[in-house]
């Protein structure tokens, strides 16, 4: 009797030890690529609270071009871009083009202050917990995504952006929103 259970003991330490290896070789192996969005993939859903206590679900804005700018008030080139994405803001606002700014800081002192500073209007997002960030594996600062009217991503673009390149990408979403109809 002793020496079936020391065998079975044995055998479940050995199943438990492949199914461990096994696990870890897979994640090491797998490609961080197919776990997060890519250009011409859907865009993951989310919901996040906004500075203004307001709720924001990417789905309700189904059917309109959106802009979605992941930044950091800690992150100099999206201090320059800002100005270029207020401008865009107010001029394609009410063309069916939806901006959302995702704010990463942990401090909503901090972000209102910003905001205060630059007089900005645009709708921020709060990801303190980053868990949007990390949805999207956005890992460098800024990082803009353009989204087709229909969820799909047009354009993953890591990095500052300046006014006449924002205006470019928005006229090819909304070209290509109007000649979906």
């Amino acid at each position: 009797m002793k020496k079936n259970k020391k065998w079975i003991q044995i055998i479940i330490l050995s199943i438990v030890l492949i199914i461990g290896v096994y696990t870890i070789v897979s994640n090491l192996t797998s490609s961080d690529e197919n776990k997060y969005p890519v250009e011409g993939s859907k865009a993951p859903d989310f919901t996040l609270a906004g500075l203004d206590n307001k709720t924001y679900k990417l789905s309700d804005y189904a059917g309109k071009a959106v802009l979605i700018n992941f930044w950091g008030t800690f992150c100099p080139p999206c201090k320059k871009e800002m100005p270029a994405l207020q401008s865009q803001y107010n001029l394609w606002k009410d063309k069916n083009v939806e901006f959302l700014e995702v704010n990463l800081d942990a401090s909503r002192v901090t972000v209102q202050s910003f905001i205060d500073q630059y007089n900005l209007t645009l709708p921020i997002l709060l990801d303190s917990e980053h868990v949007v960030r990390k949805q999207y594996g956005v890992v460098e600062y800024p990082t803009t995504l353009f989204i087709k009217p229909d969820g799909t991503i047009m354009k993953i673009h890591k990095g500052e952006m300046d006014e006449p390149f924002i205006e470019t990408m928005l006229k090819k979403l909304t070209e290509g929103a109007q000649q979906g109809k």
